[in-house]
């Protein structure tokens, strides 16, 4: 059984529905059709071939038509209401009054993609001008200028205070547009799985990090979702009622997951199978989509057995879309949960030491790490004591896959408010510190000097998410739809 398959075997629901809906619709201009024959049904035409092409991506298409007066407006503005979109493709096939096109997506109040996507890549001047109609040459002339009337539209919807975004280019054959559709389909999933996610909060701030303090108002504003406040008593009672039966189940999926080293206690990895399993049912209680934790446990048994035995099971949550971070870090989750809704991964981690002699930063974390995109198998090693948190136990060893990756901090400003803070980098092969920790080797297209200065300024807690792939484009239209600044780094 491969790793995907034992994650799958998890028995922990959905959290939430990824299933986007998007509204698409083209404009015209009603006075056109009888002056001009055959020319409306060429351009529904064409905007069924942009459904055609946006299908393909996963999505519910609620297709209004070509709306072509202030009735048909009207109706696809209240189409688009009723059926809760999360975002709308206008498309253009050719001029038409902005009063037409306004209360549409006024009504809607959704991000808004114009899709100015010419039919092809130049008309044929030679055969057009030799067109012995005039009236017929207007209307060749009419399915080709969809580009007249964007500017139109561009400057209503910035004096009403639209937020809309552009893609020009071609209907058919056109990579460079097709990929944008694409990433803007990608960042309106993730802004909806955000919107409705479920991040748990167990345990309290590691005490003393300022830096990771955060007002989860901020985050219910910039994000939506939900924040469940959870306490460590329910992973123990939970705990308590784990049968014989699912440990040894857990305890098989470990040694098929993990390269469980031979100097590991059979009893760590017995109370870590029994974490395992609780985190789970205490997941599918709360519908969880994320979580961030941290405990003392100091001063009462039980409570430190969980806290000390759950780095196994909250790296199998995390690799199977529900990301886990330590030391209470709220912001980090949000970013580990972005990176994986965008199917990037999403590992906890933090600056490890400078190489100066092979120009790369080391990068990692104590605590789970997000397996399934490790090079090769995670291992699982003892650790006597884990270092500067109370307690002993069973801990994971990874590198992040060799190639491209991105890192995303979500970053507290000032005064109130998020940024996304992005940066590209390519882990690479080399030495790393086996110390059961997640570590790997991050070189920067601006050297490590430089990205560390640069990261730096911005302001960041001490801890980010990476992912495996270059995806800041993405990110930055995610950015664009959840109206918050990005900043990219490299």
């Amino acid at each position: 059984m491969d790793k995907q398959s034992v994650f799958n075997s998890i028995d922990i629901p959905d959290a939430m529905s990824t299933t986007l809906k998007v509204g698409l619709f083209g404009i015209g201009l009603e006075a056109y059709w009888s002056q001009f024959e055959g020319l409306k049904h060429r351009l529904e035409g064409y905007l069924q071939i942009v459904e055609q092409k946006i299908s393909q991506y996963d999505v519910t298409i609620v297709n209004a038509g070509l709306v072509d007066n202030i009735d048909k407006s009207f109706e696809a503005g209240k189409l688009f209401r009723m059926q809760d979109v999360d975002l709308i493709f206008l498309y253009v096939s050719t001029y038409a009054l902005s009063s037409t096109v306004l209360p549409v997506v006024q009504r809607t109040n959704v991000p808004v993609i114009i899709l100015n996507l010419s039919p092809q890549a130049s008309i044929d001047y030679k055969n057009f001008n030799q067109l012995t109609d005039r009236a017929a040459m207007t209307g060749e002339w009419l399915a080709h200028c969809s580009a007249c009337p964007v500017p139109e539209i561009a400057n209503v919807f910035n004096r009403i205070g639209i937020r809309f975004h552009q893609i020009t280019g071609m209907l058919g054959e056109d990579p460079e547009a097709w990929n944008e559709v694409s990433e803007w389909l990608a960042a309106a999933r993730v802004k909806h799985i955000m919107a409705y996610n479920r991040m748990g909060c167990m345990g309290h701030y590691y005490s003393g990090m300022l830096d990771i303090y955060t007002d989860l108002t901020q985050q219910y504003a910039s994000f939506g979702g939900h924040i469940e406040l959870l306490e460590v008593e329910e992973l123990v009672t939970l705990r308590g009622n784990v049968t014989k039966q699912e440990t040894e189940d857990r305890l098989q999926m470990f040694y098929q997951v993990f390269d469980v080293q031979s100097d590991c206690p059979i009893r760590e990895l017995e109370m870590a199978a029994v974490t395992s399993v609780a985190l789970d049912k205490l997941v599918a209680q709360h519908k969880l989509g994320s979580m961030a934790y941290y405990y003392k446990g100091t001063g009462n048994q039980e409570n430190e057995e969980a806290i000390a035995s759950i780095i196994l099971g909250n790296s199998l949550l995390t690799a199977r879309g529900i990301p886990v971070a330590g030391e209470y870090e709220i912001k980090n989750a949000q970013a580990m949960k972005i990176m994986d809704s965008f199917g990037a991964g999403g590992s906890f981690t933090e600056y490890y030491a400078m190489d100066y002699d092979d120009d790369v930063v080391l990068m990692g974390h104590d605590g789970p790490g997000h397996i399934a995109i490790a090079e090769g198998k995670t291992k699982v090693r003892p650790l006597k004591v884990y270092h500067g948190k109370v307690g002993k136990g069973v801990s994971v060893e990874m590198r992040v896959k060799n190639g491209p990756v991105t890192l995303l901090s979500v970053v507290e400003k000032k005064g109130g408010g998020l940024i996304l803070l992005v940066a590209e980098s390519e882990s690479v092969a080399g030495p790393i510190l086996e110390i059961g920790n997640t570590n790997s080797r991050y070189k920067f297209p601006i050297g490590a000097r430089k990205f560390v200065h640069e990261w730096n300024q911005h302001g960041p807690a001490h801890h980010c998410a990476v992912g495996v792939g270059h995806i800041s484009s993405k990110i930055q239209k995610l950015g664009a739809l959840l109206n918050m600044e990005v900043i990219r780094v490299c």
